[in-house]
């Protein structure tokens, strides 16, 4: 499997004659739209029908919400361990909130597929806010804790759930010790039942890290409290944010440095974003709003736009820019390229696997490349 990086005057017919593979299996993997134009910098993963000799075996997850295509989901789940349903909340008595939409579908095809299905559990307020208000109720309220629990066990029951994921954010500092303590809960009680428990760590590179993120995950503790972690390594580039790679390979690697060095690495699912932003410039702080952007989307966009794809060797991502409307735009995402330098980690940092958020956009040659490389864990 090899990645070609498009040159002035390609095309897709001499590309596949060069590597001796069919212009259709170019335009398949890579979702080209017909008449296949190409940007020049385009990264096209190339498939030879080789085989990787030192492939190791990973747990691959993506989170999804309830309105994914089926179509997404059966060209995705063939490639996948677990399927994280998102989400299910709370109230501060510990009853749950069920996703706004149906997700028997989601569950049923993953246990078609053998990959696990995963109730995502979020303290999402009415705006769809991650709210440390209702975190801070609850984890220190040992009826409220108790009665979440048993609601639960008996969803997970109910529903065909494998695991559950605490996707926690913006956790108050004072209640560091009371989270842990919560995660411990539940891993002990649904561990006894059979179920696999994993909690969600903002990007930290030191345990003193000072912020909203970071100061109410103590690294440590929750990767001895729960049986996996997934360290949330994205959203460098935000909607807010100026524009830069949403997940560079600097950064991520500055974060892995520290979390293997508190977590086991064999607990530790790395987070990969499925998805780029395309900021207008100039960027001015509080102002300027960028919009989510999938990767083929992005790709498409930079060949109607007559622009170059370049690739920031540091971040390991690729961008470009464009005009429109007299208005200049900056637009990051990921590729064949940047995928496979975050694969890379995996096997440099012998990580658990990979966690994608989230899979609701078809990128078909990542999962090409997850085939390629791993020996995808089943249920």
């Amino acid at each position: 499997m090899q990645i070609y990086v498009v040159q002035p005057g390609d095309n897709v017919d001499a590309i596949a004659a060069g590597y001796g593979v069919s212009a259709n299996s170019i335009i398949y993997n890579n979702q080209l739209v017909y008449p296949y134009r190409l940007a020049i910098g385009q990264a096209l993963l190339i498939d030879e029908g080789g085989t990787r000799t030192d492939k190791r075996e990973a747990v691959i997850r993506g989170f999804a919400y309830p309105f994914i295509s089926q179509y997404v989901l059966d060209q995705s789940l063939p490639s996948m361990s677990e399927l994280a349903v998102f989400s299910y909340g709370f109230t501060r008595e510990g009853e749950l909130i069920y996703p706004f939409l149906d997700d028997n579908f989601m569950i049923s095809s993953a246990y078609r597929f053998d990959a696990a299905p995963i109730l995502t559990l979020t303290p999402l307020d009415a705006s769809g806010q991650f709210s440390n208000e209702l975190i801070s109720a609850v984890i220190n309220n040992p009826e409220a804790v108790q009665t979440l629990i048993n609601n639960l066990t008996i969803v997970m029951e109910e529903k065909g759930f494998l695991g559950i994921d605490i996707d926690f954010e913006y956790i108050k500092a004072q209640d560091r010790e009371a989270f842990v303590s919560f995660v411990s809960n539940v891993t002990q009680t649904m561990n006894a039942l059979g179920y696999s428990v994993s909690v969600d760590l903002a990007p930290k590179t030191s345990a003193q890290q000072q912020g909203l993120l970071y100061e109410g995950k103590n690294y440590p503790a929750l990767g001895n409290a729960a049986n996996s972690v997934l360290v949330m390594t994205y959203e460098w580039g935000y909607t807010y944010g100026p524009p830069m790679a949403v997940a560079p390979l600097n950064k991520v690697r500055e974060v892995l440095n520290y979390a293997v060095t508190e977590i086991s690495p064999d607990k530790i699912n790395m987070g990969i974003p499925n998805y780029g932003y395309d900021w207008p410039l100039p960027y001015e702080r509080g102002v300027t709003r960028a919009k989510t952007i999938g990767n083929i989307e992005a790709v498409q966009l930079a060949i109607a736009k007559n622009a170059q794809i370049y690739y920031d060797e540091t971040a390991q991502s690729p961008h470009f820019n464009y005009t429109e409307n007299n208005i200049e735009h900056e637009v990051w995402f990921e590729d064949p390229r940047s995928i496979q330098a975050k694969i890379n980690l995996v096997y440099e940092y012998n990580l658990r696997g990979i966690s994608y958020w989230q899979i609701m956009q078809l990128f078909r040659s990542n999962w090409l490349q997850i085939d390629y490389n791993f020996t995808v864990i089943k249920n």
